[in-house]
């Protein structure tokens, strides 16, 4: 699973346009194949800085995410009302079950 997490900070007078772009970033790419989640958040120490959550089930579903028309759109026209810069991370993770289901594949037995 890929996470993506970030932080968007807006210019307050864009603020009202910057959750509407939101909100149709997210209604689009839920819709897409190999989204496991995506939102928005207002931060609560700023509420000018959007934070957001996505997870993505590979590498691939987030890369086709890159090319779809709602994230050109949004790409386009976020320069007009940002604050400062946007800062994203992104992580690769593995769920306790898949590490538990390699560790049993790999285990030697307990008794010989």
């Amino acid at each position: 699973m890929i996470i993506v997490q970030g932080s968007i900070p807006v210019r307050p007078e864009c603020r009202d346009q910057a959750i509407s772009m939101a909100k149709n970033m997210v209604e689009a790419s839920r819709l897409e194949s190999g989204c496991v989640s995506y939102d928005f958040y207002v931060g609560l120490a700023d509420p000018n800085t959007l934070m957001l959550f996505q997870e993505w089930e590979s590498l691939d579903a987030l890369q086709s995410h890159f090319e779809t028309k709602h994230m050109d759109d949004f790409l386009q026209q976020l320069p007009d009302i940002l604050a400062g810069d946007v800062v994203t991370k992104r992580y690769a993770v593995q769920s306790i079950e898949e590490e538990e289901a390699v560790l049993i594949e790999t285990e030697e037995p307990i008794i010989h």
